[in-house]
Protein backbone atom coordinates (compact mmCIF):
# COMPACT_ATOMS: atom_id res chain seq x y z
CA UNK A 1 0.00 0.00 0.00
CA UNK A 2 0.81 3.50 -0.72
CA UNK A 3 0.66 6.61 1.13
CA UNK A 4 0.68 10.17 0.43
CA UNK A 5 -0.09 14.01 2.00
CA UNK A 6 -1.83 16.49 -0.16
CA UNK A 7 -1.60 19.91 0.81
CA UNK A 8 -4.93 21.02 1.85
CA UNK A 9 -4.35 24.57 4.26
CA UNK A 10 -4.17 22.56 7.08
CA UNK A 11 -1.07 21.90 9.13
CA UNK A 12 -0.83 18.17 8.91
CA UNK A 13 -2.79 17.50 5.54
CA UNK A 14 -5.35 15.31 3.73
CA UNK A 15 -4.19 11.30 4.17
CA UNK A 16 -4.31 10.02 0.39
CA UNK A 17 -4.08 6.17 -0.45
CA UNK A 18 -2.19 6.17 -3.29
CA UNK A 19 -2.64 4.21 -6.40
CA UNK A 20 0.10 1.66 -7.16
CA UNK A 21 1.43 3.20 -9.82
CA UNK A 22 1.19 6.84 -8.13
CA UNK A 23 -1.02 8.54 -10.89
CA UNK A 24 -3.38 8.26 -8.84
CA UNK A 25 -5.22 8.66 -5.36
CA UNK A 26 -8.22 9.05 -3.34
CA UNK A 27 -8.66 10.80 0.47
CA UNK A 28 -8.68 8.30 3.23
CA UNK A 29 -12.15 7.56 5.24
CA UNK A 30 -12.67 10.44 7.88
CA UNK A 31 -11.67 8.88 10.94
CA UNK A 32 -8.28 8.96 9.60
CA UNK A 33 -7.98 12.28 8.03
CA UNK A 34 -3.93 12.47 8.61
CA UNK A 35 -1.49 9.97 8.17
CA UNK A 36 -0.60 10.66 12.29
CA UNK A 37 -4.47 9.40 13.39
CA UNK A 38 -3.84 6.45 10.81
CA UNK A 39 -0.60 5.51 12.95
CA UNK A 40 -2.01 5.84 16.08
CA UNK A 41 -5.37 3.63 15.08
CA UNK A 42 -3.29 1.38 12.85
CA UNK A 43 -4.97 -2.06 13.40
CA UNK A 44 -8.50 -0.44 12.87
CA UNK A 45 -6.80 1.54 10.07
CA UNK A 46 -5.06 -0.94 7.95
CA UNK A 47 -7.65 -3.15 6.48
CA UNK A 48 -9.67 0.00 5.85
CA UNK A 49 -6.54 1.56 4.18
CA UNK A 50 -5.41 -1.47 2.21
CA UNK A 51 -8.90 -2.01 0.82
CA UNK A 52 -9.39 1.69 -0.54
CA UNK A 53 -6.12 0.62 -2.21
CA UNK A 54 -7.08 -2.30 -4.09
CA UNK A 55 -9.90 -0.61 -5.40
CA UNK A 56 -8.06 1.43 -6.80
CA UNK A 57 -5.38 -0.94 -8.00
CA UNK A 58 -8.20 -2.77 -9.58
CA UNK A 59 -10.15 -0.07 -11.48
CA UNK A 60 -13.24 0.05 -9.35
CA UNK A 61 -12.30 3.57 -7.76
CA UNK A 62 -11.26 6.56 -10.39
CA UNK A 63 -9.31 8.43 -8.06
CA UNK A 64 -7.68 11.87 -8.03
CA UNK A 65 -5.18 12.62 -10.66
CA UNK A 66 -1.94 13.20 -8.36
CA UNK A 67 -0.36 16.16 -8.74
CA UNK A 68 3.58 16.14 -6.84
CA UNK A 69 3.62 19.49 -6.14
CA UNK A 70 0.71 19.63 -3.93
CA UNK A 71 2.04 17.04 -1.96
CA UNK A 72 3.52 17.56 1.74
CA UNK A 73 6.27 14.80 3.14
CA UNK A 74 4.16 11.84 3.65
CA UNK A 75 4.17 12.99 7.63
CA UNK A 76 4.18 16.35 7.60
CA UNK A 77 5.53 16.39 11.79
CA UNK A 78 6.33 13.85 13.25
CA UNK A 79 6.95 13.09 17.14
CA UNK A 80 10.40 12.36 16.62
CA UNK A 81 13.53 12.14 13.87
CA UNK A 82 16.10 9.73 14.73
CA UNK A 83 18.77 9.42 12.51
CA UNK A 84 21.44 6.98 12.33
CA UNK A 85 24.36 6.32 9.91
CA UNK A 86 24.41 2.57 9.06
CA UNK A 87 26.43 2.94 6.19
CA UNK A 88 30.09 2.43 7.50
CA UNK A 89 31.87 3.68 4.26
CA UNK A 90 30.15 7.23 4.52
CA UNK A 91 31.20 7.17 8.08
CA UNK A 92 34.95 6.63 7.33
CA UNK A 93 34.92 9.26 4.81
CA UNK A 94 33.43 12.04 5.94
CA UNK A 95 35.20 11.66 8.98
CA UNK A 96 38.30 11.86 7.31
CA UNK A 97 36.97 15.18 5.49
CA UNK A 98 36.95 16.29 8.78
CA UNK A 99 40.20 14.87 9.92
CA UNK A 100 38.49 12.54 12.85
CA UNK A 101 39.05 9.34 13.11
CA UNK A 102 36.29 7.26 13.33
CA UNK A 103 34.91 5.27 16.77
CA UNK A 104 36.54 2.10 18.32
CA UNK A 105 32.71 1.20 17.94
CA UNK A 106 32.34 1.72 14.55
CA UNK A 107 31.13 -1.77 14.00
CA UNK A 108 29.33 -3.02 16.75
CA UNK A 109 27.36 1.03 17.84
CA UNK A 110 25.42 2.63 15.37
CA UNK A 111 26.23 6.27 15.39
CA UNK A 112 22.71 7.97 16.01
CA UNK A 113 21.47 12.02 16.33
CA UNK A 114 18.37 13.24 16.54
CA UNK A 115 16.64 15.91 14.16
CA UNK A 116 14.24 18.38 14.12
CA UNK A 117 10.77 17.11 13.19
CA UNK A 118 8.24 19.63 13.20
CA UNK A 119 9.26 21.37 10.59
CA UNK A 120 9.48 18.36 7.53
CA UNK A 121 9.90 19.62 3.46
CA UNK A 122 7.79 18.59 0.86
CA UNK A 123 9.55 16.58 -1.97
CA UNK A 124 8.99 19.64 -4.44
CA UNK A 125 10.34 22.28 -1.38
CA UNK A 126 12.86 24.06 -2.18
CA UNK A 127 16.24 24.12 0.02
CA UNK A 128 16.47 27.57 1.70
CA UNK A 129 20.59 28.53 2.03
CA UNK A 130 21.04 31.71 4.15
CA UNK A 131 25.00 31.54 3.39
CA UNK A 132 26.88 29.89 1.37
CA UNK A 133 29.90 29.58 4.01
CA UNK A 134 27.87 27.01 5.77
CA UNK A 135 28.71 24.43 3.10
CA UNK A 136 25.22 23.25 1.73
CA UNK A 137 25.21 19.50 0.96
CA UNK A 138 22.12 16.80 0.34
CA UNK A 139 22.10 13.35 1.94
CA UNK A 140 20.22 10.47 0.31
CA UNK A 141 18.36 8.01 2.78
CA UNK A 142 15.94 5.36 3.44
CA UNK A 143 13.75 5.86 6.33
CA UNK A 144 10.98 4.11 8.36
CA UNK A 145 8.24 5.16 10.15
CA UNK A 146 7.98 3.54 13.22
CA UNK A 147 4.31 2.36 15.16
CA UNK A 148 4.67 2.04 19.26
CA UNK A 149 7.86 0.47 19.84
CA UNK A 150 8.83 -0.50 22.97
CA UNK A 151 11.87 0.12 25.29
CA UNK A 152 14.19 -3.02 25.06
CA UNK A 153 13.02 -4.27 21.52
CA UNK A 154 15.07 -7.10 20.17
CA UNK A 155 16.17 -6.77 16.59
CA UNK A 156 14.59 -10.18 16.03
CA UNK A 157 10.89 -8.58 17.30
CA UNK A 158 11.86 -5.21 15.15
CA UNK A 159 9.90 -5.69 12.13
CA UNK A 160 6.59 -5.46 13.57
CA UNK A 161 7.11 -1.97 14.47
CA UNK A 162 7.81 -0.89 10.80
CA UNK A 163 4.84 0.59 9.71
CA UNK A 164 6.35 2.25 6.60
CA UNK A 165 9.31 3.03 4.36
CA UNK A 166 10.17 6.01 2.61
CA UNK A 167 12.99 8.48 1.04
CA UNK A 168 14.91 11.09 2.18
CA UNK A 169 17.24 14.61 1.61
CA UNK A 170 18.55 15.12 4.72
CA UNK A 171 20.45 17.86 4.28
CA UNK A 172 23.68 18.88 6.26
CA UNK A 173 25.44 22.28 6.62
CA UNK A 174 28.86 20.65 6.76
CA UNK A 175 30.58 24.20 7.42
CA UNK A 176 28.99 24.13 10.82
CA UNK A 177 29.59 20.40 11.94
CA UNK A 178 33.33 20.49 13.61
CA UNK A 179 32.40 23.54 15.60
CA UNK A 180 29.07 22.14 17.05
CA UNK A 181 30.93 18.54 17.54
CA UNK A 182 33.56 20.30 19.18
CA UNK A 183 31.49 21.17 21.89
CA UNK A 184 30.80 17.61 22.95
CA UNK A 185 27.20 17.92 22.63
CA UNK A 186 25.97 17.26 19.00
CA UNK A 187 24.01 18.53 15.68
CA UNK A 188 22.01 21.39 15.78
CA UNK A 189 22.34 24.14 13.80
CA UNK A 190 24.09 22.20 11.23
CA UNK A 191 21.03 19.94 10.43
CA UNK A 192 18.19 21.93 9.21
CA UNK A 193 14.74 20.61 7.81
CA UNK A 194 14.64 17.20 5.91
CA UNK A 195 12.85 16.72 2.55
CA UNK A 196 11.10 13.58 2.25
CA UNK A 197 9.81 11.90 -1.37
CA UNK A 198 5.87 12.16 -1.61
CA UNK A 199 5.14 7.98 -0.76
CA UNK A 200 5.23 6.08 1.99
CA UNK A 201 5.06 2.46 1.33
CA UNK A 202 4.06 -0.42 3.81
CA UNK A 203 6.96 -2.88 3.55
CA UNK A 204 5.12 -6.10 1.90
CA UNK A 205 4.22 -3.51 -1.07
CA UNK A 206 8.37 -3.75 -2.16
CA UNK A 207 8.18 -7.26 -2.14
CA UNK A 208 11.58 -9.03 -1.66
CA UNK A 209 13.40 -5.33 -1.84
CA UNK A 210 12.33 -4.99 1.45
CA UNK A 211 14.33 -7.90 3.47
CA UNK A 212 15.83 -8.38 6.67
CA UNK A 213 15.24 -4.52 7.88
CA UNK A 214 16.73 -3.72 4.77
CA UNK A 215 15.64 -1.57 1.89
CA UNK A 216 17.21 -3.28 -1.59
CA UNK A 217 17.29 -0.51 -4.25
CA UNK A 218 19.31 1.76 -6.33
CA UNK A 219 19.67 4.78 -4.54
CA UNK A 220 19.73 7.64 -7.44
CA UNK A 221 21.14 11.22 -6.58
CA UNK A 222 20.90 13.37 -9.87
CA UNK A 223 22.62 16.79 -9.07
CA UNK A 224 22.15 19.95 -11.72
CA UNK A 225 20.75 17.26 -14.07
CA UNK A 226 23.53 14.71 -13.93
CA UNK A 227 24.07 11.33 -12.49
CA UNK A 228 25.93 11.41 -9.28
CA UNK A 229 25.15 8.84 -7.32
CA UNK A 230 23.27 5.14 -8.09
CA UNK A 231 24.10 3.66 -5.00
CA UNK A 232 22.66 0.04 -4.21
CA UNK A 233 21.12 0.70 -0.53
CA UNK A 234 20.66 -2.91 0.42
CA UNK A 235 24.06 -5.21 1.60
CA UNK A 236 26.57 -2.68 2.71
CA UNK A 237 23.74 -1.07 5.54
CA UNK A 238 25.95 -2.75 7.97
CA UNK A 239 23.32 -1.56 10.78
CA UNK A 240 19.58 -3.05 9.35
CA UNK A 241 16.80 -0.78 10.83
CA UNK A 242 16.14 -3.59 12.99
CA UNK A 243 19.37 -3.56 14.15
CA UNK A 244 18.77 0.15 14.64
CA UNK A 245 15.57 -0.07 16.53
CA UNK A 246 17.68 -2.29 18.99
CA UNK A 247 19.91 0.49 19.99
CA UNK A 248 17.65 2.87 19.85
CA UNK A 249 15.21 1.36 21.84
CA UNK A 250 17.46 0.27 24.97
CA UNK A 251 16.93 3.15 27.63
CA UNK A 252 13.44 4.32 25.80
CA UNK A 253 10.68 3.73 24.08
CA UNK A 254 9.25 5.35 20.97
CA UNK A 255 5.98 6.16 19.87
CA UNK A 256 3.55 5.64 16.68
CA UNK A 257 4.81 8.20 13.99
CA UNK A 258 8.70 8.23 15.09
CA UNK A 259 10.78 8.45 11.94
CA UNK A 260 14.13 6.61 11.42
CA UNK A 261 16.79 6.72 9.30
CA UNK A 262 19.36 4.76 7.88
CA UNK A 263 22.17 7.33 7.06
CA UNK A 264 23.48 8.32 3.77
CA UNK A 265 23.48 5.65 1.38
CA UNK A 266 27.67 4.39 0.62
CA UNK A 267 29.04 2.10 -1.30
CA UNK A 268 32.90 1.38 -1.41
CA UNK A 269 32.97 0.84 -4.85
CA UNK A 270 33.70 4.33 -6.41
CA UNK A 271 31.81 3.38 -9.58
CA UNK A 272 28.46 3.67 -7.91
CA UNK A 273 28.65 7.41 -7.28
CA UNK A 274 27.92 9.15 -4.17
CA UNK A 275 24.95 9.73 -1.74
CA UNK A 276 26.41 13.56 -0.77
CA UNK A 277 29.07 15.74 -2.18
CA UNK A 278 30.80 15.51 1.29
CA UNK A 279 31.75 11.73 0.06
CA UNK A 280 32.56 12.88 -3.50
CA UNK A 281 34.93 15.85 -1.99
CA UNK A 282 37.17 13.42 0.32
CA UNK A 283 37.20 10.64 -2.49
CA UNK A 284 39.14 13.92 -4.53
CA UNK A 285 41.20 14.74 -1.46
CA UNK A 286 42.46 10.90 -1.49
CA UNK A 287 43.14 11.30 -5.23
CA UNK A 288 44.27 14.69 -6.20
CA UNK A 289 45.02 16.30 -2.91
CA UNK A 290 42.27 18.38 -2.55
CA UNK A 291 38.32 19.29 -2.88
CA UNK A 292 37.20 20.30 -6.36
CA UNK A 293 33.53 19.80 -5.89
CA UNK A 294 31.91 23.22 -4.48
CA UNK A 295 29.03 22.61 -1.88
CA UNK A 296 25.64 23.23 -3.18
CA UNK A 297 24.56 26.65 -4.35
CA UNK A 298 21.49 28.79 -4.70
CA UNK A 299 20.43 27.64 -8.53
CA UNK A 300 21.51 24.11 -8.12
CA UNK A 301 18.85 21.21 -8.28
CA UNK A 302 19.07 17.64 -6.59
CA UNK A 303 16.81 15.25 -7.48
CA UNK A 304 16.38 11.79 -5.24
CA UNK A 305 14.64 8.35 -5.93
CA UNK A 306 15.12 4.90 -4.82
CA UNK A 307 14.14 2.28 -8.08
CA UNK A 308 13.72 -1.48 -7.14
CA UNK A 309 15.64 -3.99 -9.24
CA UNK A 310 12.22 -4.87 -11.24
CA UNK A 311 12.47 -0.98 -12.17
CA UNK A 312 9.72 0.47 -10.60
CA UNK A 313 10.13 4.25 -8.58
CA UNK A 314 8.23 3.38 -5.33
CA UNK A 315 8.41 6.50 -3.32
CA UNK A 316 8.23 8.97 -5.74
CA UNK A 317 10.69 11.66 -6.58
CA UNK A 318 12.23 14.34 -4.76
CA UNK A 319 12.78 17.41 -6.61
CA UNK A 320 14.47 20.63 -4.91
CA UNK A 321 16.25 23.51 -6.26
CA UNK A 322 18.18 26.05 -3.91
CA UNK A 323 17.19 29.04 -3.22
CA UNK A 324 17.91 32.56 -1.23
CA UNK A 325 16.23 33.31 1.63
CA UNK A 326 14.49 36.33 -0.10
CA UNK A 327 12.41 33.57 -2.16
CA UNK A 328 12.18 30.87 1.13
CA UNK A 329 8.40 30.91 1.18
CA UNK A 330 6.87 27.86 3.76
CA UNK A 331 3.78 26.50 2.50
CA UNK A 332 3.98 27.96 -0.71
CA UNK A 333 6.62 24.66 -2.55
CA UNK A 334 7.86 25.26 -6.14
CA UNK A 335 8.86 22.68 -8.15
CA UNK A 336 12.38 21.99 -8.96
CA UNK A 337 12.77 21.76 -12.82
Amino acid sequence: MKLATLRDGSRDGRLLVVRADGQAASPSPSPWRTLQAALDDWDTALPVLRGLAAELDRGALDGLAVEPERLMAPLPRAYEWVDGSAYLNHVILVRKARGAEPPDTLRTDPLVYQGGSGDLLAPREPITLHDPAWGLDYESEVVVILGDTPLGTAAAAAEACVRLVMVANDVTLRNLVPAELAKGFGFFQSKPATAFAPFAVTPDELGAAWDGGRLHARVRSTYNGALIGDCDSGPEMHFSFHDLIAYVTKTRRFTAGTLLGSGTVSNAERARGVSCLAERRMIEIIEGGKPTTPFMKVGDTIEIEAVLPDGSSPFGVICQRVVGPALESRGQPRSAP
